[in-house]
């Protein structure tokens, strides 16, 4: 009897994280395909290729433009080819986390439905964009809404990692939100100079300057917030060396992404990889510093629960 308790105990343990690591494999895929889907959005948008295809959902009335296709139009066609694989990603995701609920984490199921609703919302956007003809605001809460699809998916597949919590995070969780927060702020306002082409009319007939000198006074406190988690992370003694490399990440990164940011002014937009290159920087900061968020409250989640449970039994 005990025998089979325990036999069908460690099958009910295989099968959860059988499910678990098939959902955390399928979400990093997921997450890779949005950075590369906000990368190509950039590189669209740089090159003028926004309104290549003049249509939505097809491409001058058809699934496969072979007659029109140029770079331009290539650009914004494969845009929209990722974005209908993420969006069939994230369906698949969100039956998966219902179908396996029973063996899965009980927020699981919901957190894939809210990315599911994300990126629906998300190809409305699109489609919006390209029918009201770029309009700023639309294009601007499209990029936000792609960054708010990639620090959830990057939220569910830190969360389900494997991990050994440590204890020593203190308050580095809320130290890493703050700065990923101020991150994904500065990025709206950075889309919002893109999208507005801000930085050109600044220079040219001095509008909009308000929209560039707020994404440049933005800069101060969001690096602050990620410095002062890069140093409270390298004073921590014996901090989980996943979370110490994520802060180093966090820190190279920042560094890189000034160093682009003033390339880019400098130069006034005019060479376009590097535009895609300073707006991919940002997400990908933004993304570590959410794992590292992410990661750091579960460790300090897992340490209350076992205080908890331990005063209990006690």
């Amino acid at each position: 009897m005990a025998n089979s308790i325990l036999h069908q105990d460690a099958a009910t343990s295989t099968t959860q994280s059988q499910s678990a690591e098939r959902i955390r494999r399928l979400v990093w895929k997921l997450a890779i395909a949005t950075l590369l889907l906000m990368a190509v959005g950039s590189a669209t948008r740089v090159m003028n290729a926004g309104l290549a295809c003049p249509d939505w959902p097809l491409c001058y009335g058809e699934l496969v433009p072979t007659a029109q296709m140029n770079f331009q139009v290539f650009l914004e066609w494969f845009h929209r080819l990722d974005a209908a694989a993420i969006g069939c990603g994230a369906i698949g995701l969100a039956g998966l986390s219902w179908w396996d609920r029973r063996v899965l984490p009980a927020w699981l199921p919901w957190a894939s439905t809210f990315a599911l609703g994300l990126i629906i919302f998300q190809g409305v956007l699109g489609g919006l964009t390209v029918t009201e003809l770029l309009r700023f605001d639309i294009v601007t809460a499209h990029l936000g809404c792609a960054l708010l699809f990639f620090i959830t998916l990057l939220a569910i597949g830190v969360s389900l990692m494997p991990y050994r919590a440590i204890g020593t995070v203190g308050k580095l969780p809320w130290v890493g939100l703050s700065a990923a927060i101020l991150v994904y702020l500065q990025s709206i306002l950075g889309g919002l100079v893109g999208s507005q082409w801000a930085l050109h009319q600044c220079f040219g007939a001095g509008q909009l300057c308000l929209v560039m000198n707020s994404h440049i006074a933005g800069v101060v406190p969001a690096s602050l917030a990620t410095l002062a988690l890069v140093f409270l992370s390298w004073r921590t003694p014996a901090l989980h060396p996943t979370l110490r490399q994520l802060a180093n990440w966090a820190g190279g990164l920042l560094v890189w992404q000034i160093a682009l940011g003033v390339a880019t002014f400098r130069l006034h937009l005019q060479v376009e990889p590097l535009t895609v290159a300073h707006q991919a920087t940002g997400a990908a900061l933004l993304g570590v510093l959410v794992a590292f968020s992410a990661l750091a409250l579960r460790d300090r989640a897992e340490i209350f629960e076992f205080y908890e449970r331990r005063s209990e039994a006690s």
